[in-house]
Formats: C-alpha cells, sequence, structure tokens
C-alpha cells in the first residue's frame, strides 16, 4: 500500500485532504510542522509527500528544496491557498512535482497523487524510448533528427527529467542564457518547431505536453 506524508497545519483542510486520500486505500501519516515532517522523511520515508507552504515553523519551499539539494527523488506536491503563476513557478522550479491550487476538489487531488504515484512506480529507463543522442546527432526512432542548437538544448533539458514541468524561465535560462532579446515567446517558437520534427517522425505522439501557465514537459510513452 503506498504510503503518504501529509503536512498541512488546518485541521480542516487535513481532515478532508485525510478522508479523500484514505478512502481510495493509500496510507497517510499527518504532520503540521515542518520539523515532524522532516523527521518522518528521515526516519521513515513514504512513497510520496504532500505539503502546504504556509506552515507554523518555516516555509515549505524549504523542505522541497532542502530534498532536492540532498539528490532525493521523492515525489513532492504543494496544495496551497498561493495560487498565483510566479507562486506556482517557484514552487516547481524549487523541484516539486506538481502543484495544487487552494480550493481544490477532493477528486483531483486524489487523482493528482494517484498520477504521482504511477510515475514514480513506472520502470527507469536508461534513456527515453526511441532517442539516441550523441553529441550533436540525434536519431528519433532510427530517424536522423535535424535540429538547431536551441532545439537540441530545449530537447536534452526535457529529457534529462522526463514528467518533471520546466517553466519557461528555466527553459530560457539553460538553453539562451543572458541572451537579452530571448524571451517566453523564443522558447515557445522553438518548441513549436521541435514538435514539429518529432511528428515528422512519429505523426501519433506527442511527447512534449504543454502545461497552461506553467510551462512544458517530456512524457513517456
Amino acid at each position: 500500500m503506498p504510503r503518504v506524508l501529509l503536512l498541512e497545519d488546518d485541521p480542516a483542510i487535513a481532515d478532508t485532504m485525510l478522508f479523500a486520500l484514505r478512502r481510495e486505500g493509500l496510507e497517510v501519516e499527518h504532520v503540521s510542522w515542518l520539523t515532524e515532517a522532516r523527521q518522518r522523511l528521515q526516519n521513515a520515508p513514504p512513497d510520496l509527500a504532500v505539503f502546504d507552504l504556509g506552515l507554523p515553523d518555516g516555509n515549505g519551499l524549504d523542505l522541497c528544496r532542502e530534498l532536492r539539494t540532498a539528490g532525493s527523488r521523492l515525489p513532492l506536491m504543494i496544495v496551497s491557498a498561493r495560487a498565483e503563476e510566479w507562486d506556482r513557478v517557484l514552487g516547481l522550479e524549487l523541484g516539486a512535482d506538481d502543484y495544487l491550487a487552494k480550493p481544490f476538489s477532493p477528486r483531483e487531488l486524489v487523482a493528482r497523487v494517484r498520477a504521482l504515484l504511477r510515475r514514480a512506480q513506472a520502470p527507469v529507463a536508461a534513456a527515453p524510448t526511441g532517442f539516441q543522442i550523441d553529441g550533436l546527432a540525434v536519431r528519433y526512432r532510427g530517424q536522423v533528427l535535424s535540429l538547431t542548437r536551441r532545439e537540441l538544448g530545449l530537447l536534452k533539458k526535457l529529457l534529462a527529467a522526463p514528467g518533471r514541468i520546466h517553466s519557461r524561465e528555466a527553459l530560457l535560462d539553460a538553453v539562451w542564457g543572458q541572451e537579452a532579446e530571448s524571451g517566453d515567446r523564443t522558447v515557445d517558437t522553438h518548441i513549436k518547431t521541435l514538435r514539429a520534427k518529432l511528428r515528422e517522425v512519429a505523426p501519433e505522439l506527442d511527447p512534449i505536453r504543454t502545461h497552461r501557465g506553467l510551462g512544458y514537459s517530456f512524457e513517456l510513452g
């Protein structure tokens, strides 16, 4: 049975989340403080952590940053009343795998938790199926892809963390660096041309997924 650590200091919201998750057969441990969460994560690591940001003894983003800096691959899901695009992007940039804004539907919460658990339990491939990358040479399903330097940079960044949502800002920084003339539109344009080249090889697939208001991810399949 998958084990979930829930870090939420509001009793009413915690009760709703506990009921929804346990009803789906998940084993959920609830804590209200960052210090408690850190102890549980160290002593009995769960399969997934769901946490708020504003907590009595700190910010949930600090926990997210600590885990990713330490190399943890534990699936992390933020559930917060901070619903602005900047907050969502920051949470994802610091390593969260998903971000659900309050108020939320318990059914959506459960669906997202299930999706993260499925992704974490899926066999890890050495490289995404169908790709062979050797320096600047790229083959997709046996066919050579003619990619620009920027398209190749975007592809490598997305492939490095399948399933992770990369904000436009992160992609821009990773591929374009400090080039002042580049912006979000530049990323969108190059993603569009990269998608088109992948579809020329496999028209039935669209592995690059757009997350409205957040960015892009590469989905294996």
